[in-house]
């Protein structure tokens, strides 16, 4: 399993906090018990699951010309017209990814283009899944344009844990669909705002895989 590079101090300092708390309880508990077998499975589980969060899997991206691609994996929460204030400022399609603690942080780029808009916002830290995380929590906008001048936004809002959203491109430089946009930790979402004319192939609820899922299509 390949770890992400964001998650290598994180790991560490999990490692030296665990192995800290073990060495120290089992100083003032020296004699060996159930209790300990319990304690240290429990320590165990609390690392496995940190390492677990950054993994970054290795994947083959699927669909074809005018395709869009999932962002990321999780779960579909929103699929709804709205109006998108921040730069289109009009009426959008609004795809909404809810990312448990449990799901890949990774996020992709969901077409190739250039990269036209970028802004990080600080914010507040909602659970991911509110309506009102997209325009209050800490989030982060990047703006795609494609080779036929359609334009998409990709959203990377922090939920209630997540304090920290990494975005790699900038303003100016040209993307790969199904490169790396950047990594949001803990649990969190991804809005996709698409043009209306836009074909969409997914449904409510559904489980989206990144890279490989297809949203939609371009017209």
């Amino acid at each position: 399993m390949k770890i992400h590079r964001e998650g290598y101090q994180t790991i560490i300092i999990t490692f030296l906090f665990v192995t800290t708390v073990l060495l120290t309880f089992n100083h003032i508990f020296p004699g060996q018990s159930f209790f300990h077998l319990v304690f240290y499975a429990l320590g165990l589980w609390f690392f496995v699951m940190i390492v677990r969060f950054f993994r970054a899997p290795d994947r083959e991206l699927t669909g074809g010309d005018n395709v869009i691609t999932s962002p990321a994996d999780g779960k579909i929460v929103v699929i709804e017209k709205t109006i998108e204030p921040e730069y289109f400022k009009d009426e959008r399609i609004q795809v909404s990814i809810f990312m448990s603690a449990m799901n890949v942080h990774v996020n992709w780029f969901p077409v190739s283009g250039m990269i036209k808009y970028y802004y990080y916002h600080p914010g507040k830290h909602m659970v991911a899944f509110s309506p009102k995380s997209s325009l209050e929590n800490e989030r982060a906008t990047t703006v795609i344009q494609t080779e036929d001048g359609k334009e998409i936004l990709v959203r990377q809002i922090a939920g209630a844990v997540a304090r920290r959203i990494v975005t790699y491109p900038k303003v100016g430089t040209p993307e790969i669909r199904g490169d790396e946009l950047g990594f949001i930790k803990f649990g969190s979402r991804v809005d996709l705002l698409l043009p209306l004319d836009t074909k969409l192939e997914i449904s409510l609820n559904q489980i989206v895989v990144g890279k490989q899922t297809i949203i939609g299509r371009l017209a």
